[in-house]
């Protein structure tokens, strides 16, 4: 695929600098493991070993894209090695537990997206709360979301694609990366929004799905940017609209959602970096400049643009900021997934 390609290589491009190191795959050698020592040197020699950024999903996704981009300037202003570690499992929730369960030491961070706001109304069974068992460091970026088809799919606007599917709800395919992913959030808002009930067809990740898409094995979907604007601008898929207030800088010609006549539908894939709770406040705020520093160096913020993103503002990279952005998005999708009557296993 295009766009993985284009995360991979992003991925090459910042290992080759040099100044990071990257891990891949969980090796057994994470953050979780061997921070005990670290602990007891306290916080103002912070940082005296690797510090391990876990992504609670696969290498050479969006949120490992963006992780990776922020860790070597990160590092760089920490003076350390920043290690990225992916460990994967039910939609984000196993790395996401393994960072809750861990050291607070500072050596244990979770990059996370909006699944951290769905998760305790998906699983049943959550091993952590997210409002009460991390600290936040700060927000990191929002990616728009698009709403893209099979290349020859009958409707020619977001207007038509409503009618369509409201006329063929027992025909039309709405793909996703499977429950709890951002592609099946945004797709439950779009079926909310047109008040229209579609067949999903759930993948293991968005590859597939896009795979598959692309193929003409599935009729649409709604997924980020980063992962669709490769073949949206080859012209593999069909776009009808991103699912932002505002028109996307890399896809001038593609109208917002509002504008093509579906006001309901505005959702968008925030990330933010936490830590254990009980961390240090001084070492929190050692990794809170360490990410502002980040979002405002030229080789992240030009690299996200190439994604169809862009950092928060310094305002919003705060722990203060993070906590408020979750509080709010725990309590919108509480509801949306409660109406859907989605669970998760």
């Amino acid at each position: 695929m295009r766009t993985i390609s284009s995360y991979r290589a992003a991925a090459r491009m910042i290992t080759a600098i040099g100044v990071v190191s990257l891990v891949a795959a969980c090796s057994g050698t994470g953050g979780t493991g061997g921070a005990t020592g670290a602990a007891s040197s306290g916080a103002a020699g912070y940082p005296e070993q690797n510090i391990t950024i876990i992504v609670p999903f696969s290498a050479g996704g969006p949120t490992d894209t963006v992780t990776r981009l922020i860790a070597e300037p990160m590092a760089a202003k920490l003076g350390t090695q920043v290690v990225v570690q992916n460990v994967e499992g039910a939609g984000g929730t196993v790395g996401a537990g393994e960072v809750a369960r861990a050291e607070a030491d500072g050596y244990s961070v979770l990059m996370h997206h909006i699944g951290m706001s769905t998760a305790p109304a998906l699983y049943q069974n959550l091993g952590y709360k997210p409002l009460e068992d991390f600290e936040m460091i700060g927000l990191v970026t929002e990616v728009p979301m698009t709403i893209v088809a099979r290349k020859d799919f009958q409707p020619t606007s977001l207007k038509d694609l409503v009618t369509y599917v409201k006329a063929n709800a027992d025909k039309v395919t709405l793909a996703n990366a499977g429950i709890g992913a951002a592609s099946h959030l945004c797709g439950l808002l779009f079926q909310t929004a047109a008040g229209v009930k579609l067949q999903e067809v759930p993948y293991e990740g968005t590859g597939p799905a896009l795979t598959d898409l692309v193929g003409g094995q599935v009729d649409f979907m709604c997924d980020q940017t980063t992962n669709t604007s490769g073949q949206i601008s080859a012209g593999e898929v069909k776009a009808y609209a991103v699912t932002t207030p505002e028109r996307v800088k890399t896809m001038p010609d593609l109208p917002t959602t509002t504008e093509a006549g579906l006001p309901g539908l505005q959702v968008s894939v925030w990330h933010g970096l936490y830590v254990p709770k009980g961390t240090p406040q001084e070492v929190v705020q050692k990794l809170t400049e360490a990410l502002k520093v980040a979002l405002t160096d030229q080789k992240v913020i030009d690299q996200m643009a190439k994604l169809g993103t862009a950092p928060v503002s310094a305002e919003d990279a705060t722990p203060q900021a993070h906590r408020a952005k979750l509080e709010e998005q725990i309590a919108t999708w509480s509801k949306v997934i409660a109406d859907a009557g989605v669970k998760a296993s």
